[in-house]
């Protein structure tokens, strides 16, 4: 039985809020000195036209794939399949892909949001993976 588009519509809003309030998703904010900002990549050869790119719509983007992050590390913890040493072993590459993500600390408006690597201390097999400080809303 196909869902019409008003029940669809409510069963996602209803899933963000429960997602929200188990801190998979929260508000993150852009900090207020990036607001209505662009991001400009120009290229090196001055013959070739440069690229810009909203602020706002850029950080949306990282956003998106600190969220998606967090959710496959969900996923790989909770996986039935995988042994300990592999779960470690991607929860590292995932802990390396937070670390390549700390660039764009500059662009958060609070601290608890930023993303957070392994830092100068190599971590043991044993350790937990990054932890991506977010604020409970």
């Amino acid at each position: 039985m196909p869902l019409d588009s008003m029940d669809y519509q409510q069963i996602k809003l209803a899933l963000r809020d429960c997602l929200r309030e188990e801190g998979v998703l929260g508000h993150t904010e852009l900090g207020g000195r990036w607001h209505g900002g662009k991001i400009v990549i120009q290229p090196g050869d001055p013959s070739l036209k440069s690229k810009e790119i909203s602020i706002d719509d850029f950080f949306h983007k990282v956003v998106m794939v600190r969220d998606r992050l967090r959710v496959l590390e969900q996923k790989v913890n909770a996986n039935k399949t995988l042994g300990e040493s592999e779960k470690v072993e991607l929860q590292q590459y995932i802990t390396r892909c937070y670390g390549s993500l700390t660039t764009f600390n500059a662009l958060f408006k609070e601290k608890s949001d930023f993303f957070s690597g392994t830092g100068s201390s190599k971590s043991s097999a044993a350790a937990p993976s990054a932890v991506v400080r977010r604020r409970r809303d």
